[in-house]
C-alpha cells in the first residue's frame, strides 16, 4: 500500500517515532540526551509545539505533540535535526544519515487515545526490558506526570488535568494507569498507525477529520476509492 503524506492536523495532539538509521543508536550516552532535549525544547517554543510526552530510547524516540499550525513539527524536527545530527557525526567520527528517513506521525483523537499514547510512550523502556519501573528511567515524561521531577518542556494536555482537581490527585492518579500497563492489541494499534500515518480514532473521528481535510485518513476501504465530500458554500452573515 502506498503511504499516505503526512496528515498534520494544528492543535491536535500527534504521536511521532523517529528512528536510527538502520535502527542503530541515536543516543550514546546522557550528554546526547541534554542535549537533544535542549534543542528541542528550543525548536518547540520556535515553532510552538506543545511537548505533552516523550521518551528517548537508544536506537529511536517517541513525541506526543500538538502544533499550533501545520507547519509546526516538520519544522521543529528539521530544526533540531540539523543542531544534533552534525553534533552527534562530529562527537562519534562518523558521516551520513543518522535518521532512518523522516521521521512517522498519526494524528490521535484525544478523547479515546491521549492518555493511553502516554503510556505507550513512557512505558516503551519497560517494554524494552530496560527497566522494570518506568520511574527508573530518567529520559521520559513518566517522572513529570507522577510529580517526581518537574519537567518544563512538557505542556500538560487538558485530559492530563482532567484526572484530578489537585496536582497529588492527578498524579496518583496518573500512576495508577500506567500502572495497569497497555494490552498487545493497544501498542500494536498505536505502533502501527503511527508508522503507517493513519489518523488513530474512533470511525466518528476519522470520518469527521476526513470531511475536513478532504483526503484518506485511514487503509482504504476494500473496492471503495475515497471520494473527497464536497465543501458547502459558507453562508453571509445576517
Amino acid at each position: 500500500m502506498a503511504r499516505l503524506p503526512r496528515l498534520v492536523v494544528p492543535d491536535q495532539p500527534h504521536h511521532i517515532i523517529q528512528r536510527g538509521n538502520d535502527r542503530r543508536v541515536i543516543f550514546c550516552d546522557d550528554d546526547d540526551r541534554r542535549i537533544f532535549l535542549a534543542w528541542l525544547a528550543d525548536a518547540a517554543r520556535q515553532f510552538t509545539v506543545a511537548i505533552h510526552a516523550y521518551v528517548l530510547m537508544p536506537n529511536h524516540l517517541h513525541l506526543l505533540a500538538s502544533p499550533a499550525d501545520k507547519d509546526g513539527l516538520s519544522r521543529m524536527m528539521q530544526w533540531v535535526g540539523r543542531h544534533y545530527v552534525p553534533y552527534f557525526n562530529r562527537k562519534y567520527e562518523r558521516v551520513g544519515t543518522l535518521y532512518q528517513g523522516r521521521f512517522k506521525a498519526t494524528v490521535i483523537d484525544s478523547e479515546r487515545y491521549l492518555m493511553t499514547c502516554c503510556r505507550y510512550i513512557e512505558l516503551n523502556p519497560v517494554r524494552a526490558a530496560l527497566v522494570a519501573d518506568p520511574a527508573d528511567f530518567p529520559w521520559s515524561s513518566y517522572n513529570h506526570h507522577v510529580g517526581t521531577l518537574p519537567n518544563p518542556l512538557i505542556s500538560d494536555h487538558a485530559l492530563y488535568w482532567s484526572l484530578g482537581n489537585t496536582p497529588f490527585e492527578r498524579e496518583i492518579a496518573y500512576r495508577e494507569l500506567v500502572r495497569q500497563g497497555l494490552s498487545s492489541e493497544e501498542v500494536t494499534t498505536l505502533t502501527d498507525s503511527t508508522l503507517k500515518g493513519w489518523a488513530l480514532g474512533s470511525n466518528q473521528f476519522r470520518a469527521s477529520l476526513e470531511k475536513t481535510v478532504q483526503r484518506r485518513v485511514g487503509p482504504a476501504r476494500r473496492g471503495r476509492p475515497f471520494k473527497p465530500v464536497p465543501v458547502a458554500d459558507s453562508v453571509p452573515d445576517s
